[in-house]
């Protein structure tokens, strides 16, 4: 899979995440410490975002590392 495709993946997996835990963007992003802007673009699959912000959001969804690279 190309890398722009892997990174489109990725976002897809936290929208569909964020969605069944019936959270909004604004709600995540104040539980990961993100902007809503910027988790916009990693759900649009614009952002590859750092190691970091996806412990953050990994923590803020309270999932495990797998779901959220499935697809990958």
């Amino acid at each position: 899979m190309a890398p722009a495709r892997k990174i489109a993946q990725f976002g897809k997996n936290i929208c569909q995440i964020r969605m069944r835990r019936e959270l909004t963007q604004e709600e995540l992003a104040e539980r990961s410490e993100l902007s809503r802007g910027f988790l916009q673009d990693i759900e649009a699959g614009r952002k590859l975002p750092t190691l970091r912000t996806i412990l953050a959001l990994r923590k803020a969804l309270d999932v495990e590392w797998v779901d959220l690279f499935k697809g990958l």
